[in-house]
Parts: structure tokens; sequence; C-alpha cells
């Protein structure tokens, strides 16, 4: 399978650990690393949450950035001490791998300095200092589940502490109101297509949008060495309107018109 492609012998159980803080289990959406060990476990509460969709800082006493989702709902969270034979990059990796799997949307994506100060991400996002280690060897990814459970945003963060010991934490947030329309970052598309060489996107089967377009665009020349082969019905017409927004033609490929949705794939 393609979840456990990356990482030879990375697996999961499903089975409590006795070393669990009692009364602790893991969320339904994200299997556990074999050996990993639930070290804090907040059940679930009513909360008004603020998930960033940028690098923080902290200027003046408050925290900054660039975009934020605000929204009530119910909030359940889970923090894993992983086994020292595994990263907390390879834990970070394997469970978005395995939100994307189910259908999963990225919404935010950073990683080590891109991401701002880890006590920041510790204390004053997550409010748990067991997440505090060094700012290069911190991810943070936002998700938004796929329908019917699409009020459902899932945060993952990973950390390596002083210690040395890798440190996964994952966050469940249920909306108590829709949460509407949600884009993801145009940093976050393109570091999601360098990693998997593959963005698809199901809903967009018709065609051009100005919103897309415009994300697509600015996330492509961030990185102006990337070429990209678009599939879909409207493959053509997509091509165009990025060469409309400034992506350069030779960039760009068509690919197969086989499928409805829009495809981007990375030439190598």
């Amino acid at each position: 399978m393609r979840l456990f492609g990356v990482f030879i012998g990375l697996s999961f159980s499903t089975l409590l650990h006795a070393a669990d803080v009692p009364d602790s289990h893991d969320l339904a959406v994200v299997p556990r690393l074999l050996d990993a060990e639930i070290i804090d476990y907040r059940p679930t509460t009513a909360q008004e949450r603020i998930y960033p969709l940028g690098s923080i800082r902290k200027i003046s006493g408050q925290l900054r950035f660039d975009g934020q989702i605000n929204a009530k709902g119910n909030v359940t969270s889970v923090t894993y001490e992983l086994p020292t034979e595994h990263t907390s990059d390879e834990a970070f990796t394997a469970a978005r791998e395995a939100l994307q799997q189910q259908g999963a949307e990225l919404l935010f994506w950073c990683q080590a300095r891109d991401c701002g100060e880890s006590s920041l991400w510790a204390n004053e996002v997550f409010g748990n200092a067991k997440l505090y280690g060094a700012d290069d060897q911190q991810a943070y990814l936002l998700l938004r589940l796929a329908a019917p459970k699409h009020d459902t945003l899932i945060a993952l963060y990973s950390i390596t502490r002083g210690n040395r010991r890798g440190y996964l934490h994952v966050e469940q947030f249920d909306a108590a109101a829709p949460l509407g329309d949600l884009l993801p970052t145009s940093a976050t598309l393109l570091r999601q297509l360098k990693s998997t060489g593959k963005l698809d996107f199901p809903a967009l089967t018709g065609d051009p949008q100005d919103v897309w377009t415009t994300l697509l665009s600015r996330g492509l020349n961030l990185d102006s060495s990337l070429r990209v082969t678009l599939s879909g019905a409207n493959a053509e017409a997509w091509r165009e309107a990025l060469i409309a927004k400034g992506v350069r033609a030779a960039r760009l490929e068509a690919g197969s018109p086989a499928t409805p949705e829009l495809a981007l794939e990375v030439i190598r």
C-alpha cells in the first residue's frame, strides 16, 4: 500500500499500551504508530479555537500570523511520545498520508523554521508545554476531512525535543456550525506538490475558477524551476488561465483529458 511505502518497517497499532495515560485512547481517523505511547490526552470539550494558517510570531505580546480559522466546536486531542527508532518526521508523514488516503484536504502546511517559534505553537496554540522543542525539528498541518465530515478539522504537530525523542500531537475539531468554503494557502499547494509529486482536485471539474487559478499560479511561481502536467477534461483551459496569471508557458504541459477533475503532476 502507498501509505506504508515511504517508510520500511513503519507500522501502526490500534492496541492500547500500558504506559498510556489513564482513560486515553486514539482518535478514530489517525492510526497510532507502533509502540508510540500517549503521554497527554484531553477529552472532548467545547471551545473556541483559532488555527493559524501561517507562520506565527509574537509582536508586542500578541500572536501574529497571516491567516487563521476561528470557530467554536468540540475539541479532542492526543499527544504521543514516539519510540526511539522512529522520528517525528516519520510519524508526521505517516499521519498525513493516512488522512489523505481518507480524502482529507490540506489547508496549511509548514515545516521547520517556516512555522515560527516552537514555543509559541506549544504554549500559545496547543497549550501543551510537552510540545516545545527545536524550531528546525517541527512540522504543522491543518486538514479538513472529506464529506460528510466536512466540518471537522484535524491539526497535526510534530516536534523533536531536547531529549532527542520525537512527539506527535493530533487534535480533532468538530465545528458547531458549517465551516463554509476554506481554501489552502499557495505555499501549502506547492509543498504538497513537491512532496507527493501530484495534486488532485476532485471538485474542479468545470471551467477554470479565478480563485483557484490565482492560488495555483502563486504557488507555482514560488518555485520557477518546477514544471507540471495538467490533466482533466478542461486541462487546456486551465493551462491558458495559469499562463494568463503569469506562469511561464514552458512550465505547463497539457496531459490526459480522460478524467473530468483537474490534476497536476510534477514533470521529473
